[in-house]
């Protein structure tokens, strides 16, 4: 009885469990990316965007985050769609900012300090292909520094398994549905939200102090 407890505690902690039932579809256009010297884009996935939009909105020099679905096939997929795996999206944060203020290593640094990069397709109980940890560069700068980083973690051994964050170039973005946008700070005292990403905001806090707003 207690492991059957257990087991749907930990279910129940799921992302795509916390939404009740699925809303109507949005009509949503992929984003146009931009960058010059003082605007640039990176765009990361590592497990649910719940999460990893909370993170970024903190970070200093972050002007923009918005949650959204990259790398499937499907035209405008809808949360329930990408859910359910066949699409091939992961769910992923667009980061518009200024790199003046914040450069991308920094936000690779963050990226890999705030979720498991050496899990497949999974974080916690979030389980499935959308979930995978996976960078999308919009430039060779980004591609190198990305690899970069990855063999520099992995010859210092900073995690006990072999990390798994794979780094593509980038494909049509499209943005979640407008309910999942800011999802934190509208939906902070609801359980998933309390169990997990405040956990993770309380690490960035204590750890990247000085990176933040």
């Amino acid at each position: 009885m207690k492991y059957l407890i257990l087991v749907s505690f930990f279910i129940l902690q799921a992302c795509h469990s916390q939404e009740g039932k699925f809303k109507p579809k949005e009509f949503k256009e992929p984003i146009a990316v931009t960058m010059n010297e003082n605007l640039e884009v990176a765009t990361f996935a590592g497990g649910c965007f719940w999460c990893t939009e909370a993170i970024f909105l903190e970070v200093k020099g972050v002007q923009k985050v918005t949650s959204g679905y990259i790398g499937g096939k499907t035209k405008n997929p809808t949360y329930s769609e990408v859910c359910g795996g066949a699409t091939g999206h992961a769910e992923a944060i667009q980061i518009t900012f200024n790199p003046k203020e914040v450069a991308y290593q920094d936000l690779l640094e963050i990226f890999f300090g705030t979720h498991d990069p050496t899990t497949l397709n999974r974080q916690g109980a979030d389980s499935g292909t959308q979930y995978r940890s996976e960078i999308f560069y919009y430039s060779l700068e980004q591609k190198e520094k990305a690899e970069h980083y990855i063999e520099w973690l992995t010859k210092e051994k900073l995690y006990a398994n072999p990390i798994v964050t794979q780094v593509t170039a980038a494909s049509e973005f499209y943005p979640a549905e407008e309910y999942h946008q800011d999802y934190y700070n509208q939906n902070s005292l609801q359980g998933y939200c309390q169990m997990v990403i405040a956990p993770k905001l309380e690490k960035l806090r204590k750890y990247y102090k000085s990176k933040l707003k």
